[in-house]
């Protein structure tokens, strides 16, 4: 017997005590005398009601005071075993009780532990079968069929925003990248935006599609960022996605964001360093250098970093327009991802209104105005108030346009799908 069971089996005594000493601890000495008194009387009340039906057969006593006597000793004899039954129904309620408690409570501990602990373990046999085969507690085929009972449980349950999510995650693990794509989707659109969850999504979709992140997969690591600037997997990808465009100065940034917010002597770190060498030799190659800091070569310097404009709604989509509806102006990159790198929030109630985009309005300290060339000026009227875009908000970009450059006049003419 393992010391686990020993263990188990003292503390399940002990709680037995506890429970069970109060319902069979003795009645205290006065309540045993009270009891035989009641005894005594009852014995003495019967052979009184023995003597009056002798004298009614007799005719000592006439029939109607017969009749009187023998009420009054019956009333005296009720009164007295009113009490005894309801003494011995209490004392038996508590015996049956305290039986009960003693099977019912193990065997319940025992079937709570058998469903949701782990019974194989205190079993030697099984610890000892466990041991010698090396084995796993679930093979492949079991997590297999795991996973498609969930399918199937969802199938009844579509709209079971977490359990899309375990499901996508357990096909990734199970490389079955299409079927975690197709859960990834339905888990995005139920569940609230989350960075992670949208960085992920996105890196399934490039396993599906050769490791390539050109489309969807980039669309969503911008969707990403824009929820969280510091995300360490959506800029990880951000700055693949760069080099694989042979952006290499933006890269070299996006990785850098990563390098700030992981411990340099973590793996990750190495592996992001590995990649930012890769990236100067590159550019060295290529021609093209990096600065100290990291950006390349012919940014904008912070004090030109400016945009002014203004911002209009057309007139055919005043009637989509609510009141108190928020207006958010952002810049982003050209080249690069699609997180902004200069917003300002406004009602959108004061339209027409006129704007100015700086440094100071940087959604992340390292990705700001000063270190792109061009960027897309957009302004969103946002019927949630939330800055990530969604179906139902009304939309309007510019064409790409330098930083510094002259006044720019966005209109807002789309409605998002």
């Amino acid at each position: 017997m393992s010391v686990f069971l020993v263990v188990g089996g003292l503390l399940l005594v002990g709680v037995l005590v506890a429970l069970l000493y109060p319902l069979l601890k003795r009645q205290p000495a006065q309540r045993e005398e009270t009891t035989g008194q009641r005894e005594l009387n009852l014995i003495v009340l019967r052979e009184q009601l023995a003597e009056v039906e002798r004298d009614i057969r007799e005719g000592r006593i006439g029939e109607e005071g017969g009749r009187q006597s023998r009420e009054e000793l019956e009333r005296r004899v009720l009164e007295y075993t009113a009490d005894v039954p309801a003494e011995a129904r209490s004392g038996s309620r508590k015996v049956k009780l305290a039986i009960a408690l003693g099977v019912a409570f193990p065997v319940a501990i025992g079937a709570l532990y058998w469903t949701l602990g782990a019974p194989g373990s205190v079993v030697p046999g099984k610890q000892a079968a466990a041991g010698k085969d090396g084995q796993h507690a679930l093979s492949p085929e079991q997590i297999t069929a795991m996973v498609e009972r969930l399918s199937l449980r969802l199938q009844e349950n579509p709209n079971d925003g977490a359990g899309w999510l375990m499901l996508a995650r357990s096909y990734a693990v199970l490389g079955r990248y299409p079927e975690s794509t197709a859960a990834f989707g339905r888990a995005v659109a139920l569940l609230p935006p989350d960075a992670q969850n949208f960085a992920d999504f996105a890196d399934i979709i490039a396993m599906s599609q050769g490791k390539r992140l050109a489309g969807d997969p980039e669309r969503l690591v911008q969707r990403a960022l824009e929820i969280d600037p510091r995300n360490v997997k959506a800029l990880a990808l951000s700055g693949t996605i760069a080099f694989d465009r042979q952006d290499y100065g933006q890269a070299i940034r996006e990785w850098q964001k990563v390098l700030a917010l992981v411990p340099e002597d973590s793996a990750a770190a190495a592996g992001i360093q590995g990649s930012i060498r890769d990236a100067e030799n590159r550019m060295a190659i290529s021609g093209k250098q990096a600065t100290d800091s990291g950006k390349a070569a012919g940014d904008t310097p912070a004090a030109a970093a400016k945009l002014s404009g203004t911002v209009e709604l057309d007139p055919k989509l005043r009637s989509a327009m609510k009141p108190g509806d928020t207006l958010f102006v952002f810049a982003r990159a050209v080249n690069g991802p699609k997180m902004p790198v200069a917003m300002l929030r406004a009602k959108a109630d004061d339209m027409p209104i006129n704007f100015t985009l700086d440094d100071s309005m940087a959604m992340a300290p390292q990705f700001k105005l000063s270190t792109v060339g061009q960027v897309v000026v957009g302004a969103r009227i946002s019927k949630s108030g939330d800055a990530l875009a969604r179906p139902g908000d009304l939309e309007g970009l510019s064409s790409p346009v330098s930083v510094g450059g002259g006044n720019v006049k966005i209109v807002i003419n789309s409605i998002v799908q």
